[in-house]
């Protein structure tokens, strides 16, 4: 699935979206992309579970 994070601007933003993904699903497979602000995640945890942790982590997520 595909995340878009608008706050997510640099190498450490994108070590914090991966890390919060990971706290669901630690299995995931997470590939960022702070210049497009786009994640890509191939976990087996619903779209709803990954916005809900991102949201709490402080980097909110839309449909990509």
């Amino acid at each position: 699935m595909e995340l878009k994070i608008e706050n997510m601007t640099c190498g450490g933003c994108a070590r914090s979206v991966t890390r919060a993904i990971q706290s669901v699903d630690p299995t995931a497979r997470v590939e960022t992309n702070p210049a497009s602000r786009l994640v890509t995640v191939e976990t087996t945890a619903t779209r709803a579970d990954l916005q809900q942790v991102l949201e709490e982590a402080g980097y909110p997520a839309s449909a990509g």
